[in-house]
C-alpha cells in the first residue's frame, strides 16, 4: 500500500514541468523558509515572551527531532523510492537512506511546537507549508508516504519532549527570552 500511494503520488512527476518546477522548489527552499520565518517570530510586538518561547521551542524541538532520526538511520536502512523503481526522481539523488524524512521531522517539529503553545494561526500558516513540503518530498520522488510520515512522527515526539523539558516562564526561559 505504501509503494501505491507514493507512486500514485509521484505519477505526475516529469509530465507538468510549471508543477515540476514548484515541488523542486518548494522541496528545496521549504525549510529554510520555515526557519527563518521561526528567527522572524522572535521581533514579533504582540505577546513577545509567549511567541519567543514558542520560537525557542520550535528550534529545539527541530534539533531534537533530527537527531532521533541519526539515531534511527543507526538501525533503518530503507532504500529510497526511485532506487526500488517506485518513484521517477527529480532532484539528484540522496546519499543517505529513506526513513524517516528529515524534511517532514523539521517541517512537523515546527508547527507541533507552535501547536503545543496555543498559536492557532501562527501553527495553520506553519502546517500548510509543513504539507506542502511534506507532499513535496513525496511527488519528486526521494520519499515513500511513511517515510514522511514517521519523519512527521519524529518531529511531534521532538515537540513533546521539548514541551516536557523547557517551561515557559522558568528561569532559563526568562533570560534568554529577554535578550534583545
Amino acid at each position: 500500500m505504501d509503494a501505491t500511494l507514493t507512486h500514485w503520488i509521484n505519477a505526475a512527476a516529469g509530465l507538468h514541468p510549471v508543477l515540476d518546477r514548484a515541488m523542486i522548489g518548494v522541496s528545496q527552499i521549504g525549510v529554510p523558509l520555515m526557519v527563518l520565518a521561526v528567527i522572524v517570530q522572535w521581533w514579533v510586538k504582540v505577546d513577545r515572551y509567549h511567541v519567543r518561547h514558542a520560537a525557542l521551542s520550535a528550534g529545539l524541538a527541530f534539533l531534537l527531532g533530527l537527531a532521533i532520526n541519526q539515531f534511527i538511520l543507526l538501525f533503518v536502512h530503507r532504500v529510497r523510492p526511485y532506487d526500488a523503481g517506485v518513484t521517477h526522481l527529480l532532484i539528484a539523488p540522496s546519499a543517505d537512506w529513506s526513513f524517516p524524512s528529515d524534511h517532514a521531522t523539521a517541517t512537523i517539529a515546527i508547527v507541533a511546537a507552535f501547536a503545543m503553545q496555543a498559536l492557532p494561526r501562527r501553527t495553520a500558516a506553519f502546517a500548510v507549508l509543513a504539507f506542502l513540503v511534506c507532499w513535496s518530498r513525496v511527488y519528486i520522488g526521494t520519499h515513500y508516504l511513511t517515510d514522511v510520515v514517521g519523519g512527521g512522527i519524529t518531529g511531534v515526539i521532538g515537540a513533546v519532549v521539548v514541551r516536557l523539558a523547557y517551561r515557559e516562564n522558568s528561569r532559563l526561559n526568562n533570560m534568554v527570552t529577554k535578550i534583545l
